[in-house]
């Protein structure tokens, strides 16, 4: 959740041509990250909450992407991206495994 308030927060900068375009796709890719596991969890079985929680990470991978994307035309600045690629890698590791926690019991 903290980290869609930070590209909530990051992306108000962002030029407002970009509003419909990236700013969009990053705010959904965020979003979709917590709002995957929360309707996951409400599945009646591990398998089918494991493929939401994978469905969390593909949405994490796009969002990094659309961040470099964001870095490389100058809308955030490299240590932004560093600290956001730190966090998304932690989040990655903590979906990991959870994953698998969901899938031994």
């Amino acid at each position: 959740m903290e980290l869609v308030c930070m590209i909530y927060k990051i992306t108000q900068s962002f030029p407002k041509e970009e509003k419909f375009g990236l700013v969009s796709q990053m705010r959904r890719a965020a979003v979709s990250i917590p709002s995957n596991i929360a309707e996951g969890s409400c599945r009646n079985s591990e398998k089918h909450f494991s493929n939401f929680i994978q469905n969390s990470t593909g949405s994490l991978y796009e969002l990094e992407t659309q961040l470099i994307i964001s870095q490389d035309q100058d809308f955030i600045s490299k240590e932004q991206l560093d600290i956001l690629t730190s966090d998304i890698l932690k989040i990655d590791k903590m979906l990991y495994t959870f994953n698998n926690k969901v899938l031994k019991k």
